[in-house]
């Protein structure tokens, strides 16, 4: 397998939707505490690579052996495993390597650290394998976008700040009951702080489900815009923007964003020259795009914002 096809096959462009939460909670690290381990932060980055480009490949392939439709953008250009004529075997020895990686660097990160890594990684790795497989795959339910948004939005965010900060959460065993003791008052600020992360995930796989409900539809895939019309799906589809600015401007106000952070709210200016191109013409080829540039606009201007509160 080529380079190329490899790259296309993991679908390589789209990893920002997993790295931009590595980063944000990177930034929410260094802004509000002072730990940092530099080993903890390459296996973990290293296990959501693997992770992430292992459950595209499996999507990729699973679309490829469920197609009923042989034609179209998303079939014959989108789909790598049709458009470099890839042997299904290669591609299964891709996903199981990947896979492999994920859990070595998976365990060592858990040995690093405690159970609560290894828990909420074993979650996030079986949803991820259920998200994409099985009898019926969570991407091809109205859930899809619901358990990608929370799973990479909110998931990656807290574990990204939690694997140098493990006071965070305290498992404790006492007689026959298992306790956790939890600082939620810190996680609550952190899933505020992910509400742009967690909407704007959603909103890619929201924006993708709208582009293909006339092909989800032949290939039996009951995704939430066939449910609830495209029409309500592209009113979702604004709010959960809104919804991010709104998050933005709490956080600011309770202190989890610094003052500065009130100028990431000019990137509406943009996000709504996207929204209005993407409610008049909604295609995998020409405006699906435009939901991947809206999150990252919303979510680097916040980072760009927590930089200069960083560093000034």
């Amino acid at each position: 397998m080529s380079l190329a096809a490899f790259l296309k096959l993991v679908e390589i462009r789209t990893k920002i939707a997993s790295f931009t939460p590595f980063v944000l909670g990177n930034l929410y690290l260094f802004y509000h505490y002072s730990n940092f381990n530099i080993l903890n932060f390459l296996l973990l980055f290293f296990s959501l690579l693997c992770v992430d480009m292992g459950t595209t490949a499996v999507n990729n392939y699973q679309d490829f052996i469920r197609a009923q439709k042989k034609q179209g953008y998303n079939y014959e250009e989108h789909n790598a495993v049709v458009n470099f004529n890839l042997r299904k075997r290669d591609v299964k020895i891709i996903i199981s390597l990947l896979f492999f990686l994920a859990v070595v660097s998976g365990l060592l990160l858990y040995k690093n650290t405690d159970v609560i890594v290894l828990i909420i990684g074993v979650s996030s790795f079986i949803i991820g394998i259920l998200y994409t497989s099985g009898p019926v795959p969570i991407s091809r339910t109205p859930l899809g976008e619901i358990f990608s948004g929370f799973t990479m939005g909110f998931f990656i965010t807290f574990l990204s700040i939690y694997v140098h900060k493990l006071d965070l959460v305290d498992l404790v065993i006492n007689s026959n009951l298992l306790i956790a003791k939890l600082k939620y008052i810190e996680i609550i600020k952190i899933f505020i702080y992910s509400l742009p992360l967690i909407f704007g995930i959603a909103n890619i796989m929201l924006a993708n489900n709208i582009c293909d409900i006339e092909d989800d539809l032949e290939n039996k895939r009951f995704t939430l815009p066939i449910y609830i019309s495209r029409s309500k799906s592209l009113k979702l589809f604004r709010l959960l923007y809104y919804f991010s600015y709104f998050s933005i401007l709490i956080a600011v106000l309770i202190k989890i964003l610094p003052t500065v952070s009130m100028l990431s709210l000019l990137s509406i200016l943009k996000v709504e020259q996207n929204l209005k191109r993407f409610e008049k013409h909604q295609s995998k080829k020409d405006t699906f795009i435009l939901s991947v540039k809206n999150f990252v606009i919303i979510n680097y201007f916040t980072a760009i914002t927590l930089v200069i509160a960083i560093i000034f």
